[in-house]
């Protein structure tokens, strides 16, 4: 049986549907393909929370100014200068005016969150998070003609001389072949494929917590880099967080995050500290935690606060373990007591005087300390003391599709004619390490408008 679209869309997150309602906007009569059942549409957007955007001035739900430049700057920082500086100013220009777009296609936004995320500023926050974004997206392609497919997976690619012509979708023990005039790849990255993290982490691999979807394996991804599709990123690169060790093992979502690392200290399972936990604001670090914790024995720490930072953070949706004394908190935790009460004692008497202040990197830090706390270092010493079990909990992986400033896939030193990228499958363009909260979804929105516009004019 065969399928015969203007534009095909594979993939069912925030990308995919950005691009489908584009194409459908200009014209074009569009599918989109998704390989999850309806009630688990959305890929990893069902789990975000807020896109960040450039403006020239507070809105009624950002605060404040956050010009081109400066986010620019922090993309830099948290790269090392690595991205593709045009698609970045590309990037950064066209997120100026997501927030309205989403809104006139059903999303709704809600004032920004204060503490740890340091956010009110520079993202947008969705009211109901990413599944209502979704719900509201699949509404709108409803409600102007997208047919969708679910529970459909692309297991083969007819390219030819960098010209997309057709794909094979298994729909359960059906194969259809489904024709289009062009097409959008926007399926993700290969977190969910545990042979594929090995290839890249070894046996360490077994102990990551996947954070999103189960069904972002990367086979789509594999087609295109197996049909000359030029790569970019490193297989290691990833967006991988400090996630609570209880979680399960995919689709635990924002809500098994850790944001109290900055309040307390990471020990590893020998009781001893071995990183930064104030090194920077959290929305420029926190994507670092999962990368040091995947990094110590177990590929396991725990982090350590007491009641001082009573509801500074947001927690896990799991309790904290609790204790009297740091000792006894240890002993629950299965950590050497001795061991994490002197590596305490030793934090406690290196933290140097200064005004705690959550909101910038305030110099409350230790002296004399290795590894150092540079920024709101306060003594742990307010019983009851709280801790989580923490586990790397991986995101997205950045390699990815090189693509050009059309969205198009470059395919053997050229871009294709009609076949197009968007989200995760091509943010190692623009996000080759480290990570800025928000822009992934910003990624998403961008380039898959991007796709959906130029999809409609190669398949005009």
């Amino acid at each position: 049986m065969t399928l015969d679209y203007d534009v095909a869309v594979f993939g069912g997150g925030n990308a995919a549907l950005c691009a489908a309602l584009t194409a459908r906007e200009a014209g074009c009569r569009v599918v989109v393909i998704e390989r999850a059942p309806r009630h688990m549409r959305g890929g990893n957007s069902r789990h975000t929370r807020n896109l960040r955007c450039a403006h020239e001035a507070a809105t009624g739900v950002l605060t404040g100014a956050y010009e081109d430049d400066e986010f620019l700057a922090d993309l830099q920082h948290v790269n090392g200068g690595e991205s593709n500086a045009e698609l970045s100013r590309l990037l950064i220009r066209r997120s100026r005016d997501c927030a309205g777009w989403m809104t006139r296609r059903g999303a709704r936004f809600q004032a920004a969150l204060r503490g740890t995320l340091h956010l009110s500023r520079t993202n947008a926050f969705f009211l109901g998070g990413g599944k209502a974004l979704m719900n509201a997206y699949y509404a709108a392609a409803s409600a102007t003609g997208v047919d969708v497919l679910y529970d459909a997976d692309v297991v083969g690619l007819d390219l030819e001389d960098g010209v997309f012509r057709a794909a094979t979708i298994a729909l359960g023990e059906e194969r259809r072949v489904l024709r289009a005039r062009a097409a959008v790849v926007a399926t993700g990255g290969f977190e969910s494929n545990l042979e594929w993290l090995k290839e890249a982490w070894g046996d360490a691999a077994e102990r990551f917590i996947v954070r999103g979807t189960p069904y972002n394996t990367g086979t789509v991804l594999r087609l295109l880099l197996d049909a000359g599709a030029v790569p970019v990123g490193d297989p290691r690169a990833c967006h991988a967080v400090a996630v609570d060790a209880r979680a399960p093992r995919f689709d635990g979502g924002i809500v098994t995050r850790l944001d109290c690392i900055p309040l307390g200290i990471v020990v590893n399972q020998r009781g001893e500290r071995f990183a930064d936990e104030g090194e920077d604001l959290w929305p420029r670090r926190y994507a670092s935690w999962g990368a040091l914790v995947a990094g110590q024995p177990g590929q396991q720490a725990y982090c350590l606060v007491d009641a001082k930072t009573h509801g500074l953070f947001m927690p896990s949706v799991f309790p904290p373990v609790a204790a009297p004394s740091i000792r006894e908190l240890a002993a629950a935790l299965e950590l050497p007591p001795e061991r994490v009460a002197a590596t305490v004692d030793a934090f406690n008497a290196a933290v140097q005087p200064g005004t705690f202040d959550l909101e910038t990197l305030d110099g409350c830090r230790t002296g004399g300390l290795t590894p150092p706390k540079s920024h709101w270092a306060q003594r742990l010493d307010t019983p009851p003391f709280w801790g989580y079990p923490l586990r790397p909990g991986i995101t997205f992986t950045y390699l990815g599709v090189t693509v050009d400033e059309t969205a198009r896939v470059v395919i053997g030193g050229a871009p294709a004619r009609n076949l197009f990228a968007a989200g995760e499958v091509m943010a190692g363009n623009v996000l080759r390490r480290g990570y800025l909260a928000g822009i992934g979804m910003t990624i998403g929105t961008v380039f898959g408008r991007l796709a959906g516009e130029h999809a409609a004019d190669a398949a005009r």
